[in-house]
Formats: structure tokens, C-alpha cells, sequence
């Protein structure tokens, strides 16, 4: 029996996004986020919300609305993960942050990727890199998380960085492309 677009997306396979199971997940988060960001002003109501989509949702996790993501069921939040408002999730790999992370405003988290050679974009198939950000890391603002990224606990991310590698434990990393400027804790 052929394996579903959905199985190929969950596998980490290149897979073809328009397919109707696939669109049907799109439609129920767009749902979903709906209701969520419309409880913008009533935080009680949050943790329930994002219980009813989201993969794992930690003790004391805060998405303040409103929020943006694909299918919601591949974001894994640690607990007292707080992300601030105007975050975009494109889950269609696992995207996983640790325990007591923050991240900023408007920070942009892919998981989403397409293919280089331009006959097989072309083909409308795409891919997914699953991206883990680690405990006590701190992302600033408007900064963009790029498909297959790991980010080491206690880890600083500038605001507007463009993080296209890895980034190890305790570093902080600022720029487009975002490098290294500092190791470990500063006095």
C-alpha cells in the first residue's frame, strides 16, 4: 500500500503539500488558530487552547497571540517555554524548544524546506528539517530560525538574527548570517 503525503511529511520525506489530507490539516489549523488568536485579551483560556492542538505543551508554557503555524501538532513546548506576539511556526518537521526558553516578538521558526534543484521544486514537492531549540536559550526579536537548526541550552539568538547553523550550548549568536560573538556566560 502507498504511504500518504501526511506519512511522507512525518517521515522527514519529500512529500506534496496540496494533497487533501494535508489541506484538511491546514484547514483545522487555520480553525484552530482562529479561535486562539481571538483570545487574545483572555490568557486563562490559553493553555486549554494550546492543549487541544499543539503536540506537548509544558507546565506554565505561554504563546501570547496572536500566533502562526502550519499543522500545530509537530511543535513541542517545554515548560515555562514564554513566546511572544506574532511568532510564525511552519511545523512541517518537529520544531522543539526547551524548558524556561524565551522568544521574542515576530520570531520566525522553520521547519519547512523545498528542494534545491530546481526540476524537483519545480515538481511542487517540499521537505521539513525539524529545528530544536534547547533550554534557557533566548531568541530577541524578529529574529529567523531556518529549517534543521539545533540551538544548545543557554544560548542567546540577537534580535534580527538570520540563524542558519547550529548554534552550541551557551553561545550567543547575532547577524545575517548570525555567528558567534560571545562563549558562555559574561560577567
Amino acid at each position: 500500500m502507498a504511504r500518504s503525503e501526511k506519512d511522507k511529511m512525518l517521515a522527514g520525506e519529500p512529500y506534496h503539500p496540496e494533497a487533501p489530507e494535508l489541506l484538511a490539516e491546514l484547514a483545522a489549523c487555520a480553525g484552530w488558530l482562529a479561535r486562539y488568536n481571538a483570545a487574545l485579551g483572555r490568557p486563562a483560556e490559553w493553555k486549554d487552547l494550546l492543549g487541544e492542538r499543539l503536540g506537548t505543551v509544558g507546565e506554565g508554557a505561554i504563546v501570547r497571540p496572536p500566533f502562526h503555524c502550519d499543522y500545530g501538532f509537530q511543535i513541542h513546548l517545554g515548560a515555562r517555554v514564554f513566546i511572544n506576539y506574532n511568532c510564525v511556526i511552519l511545523d512541517t518537521a518537529p520544531v522543539t524548544i526547551g524548558d524556561d526558553t524565551r522568544i521574542g516578538p515576530a520570531v520566525q521558526i522553520y521547519g519547512a524546506d523545498h528542494p534545491r534543484d530546481p526540476q524537483l521544486r519545480r515538481s511542487g514537492v517540499e521537505s521539513g528539517r525539524p529545528v530544536t531549540i534547547g533550554a534557557n536559550v533566548w531568541i530577541g526579536g524578529g529574529a529567523i530560525i531556518l529549517p534543521g537548526v539545533r540551538i544548545g541550552d543557554d544560548a542567546i539568538v540577537g534580535a534580527g538574527s538570520v540563524v542558519t547553523h547550529d548554534v552550541p550550548t551557551g553561545a550567543t549568536v547575532a547577524g545575517n548570517p548570525a555567528r558567534i560573538i560571545a562563549h558562555g556566560q559574561e560577567d
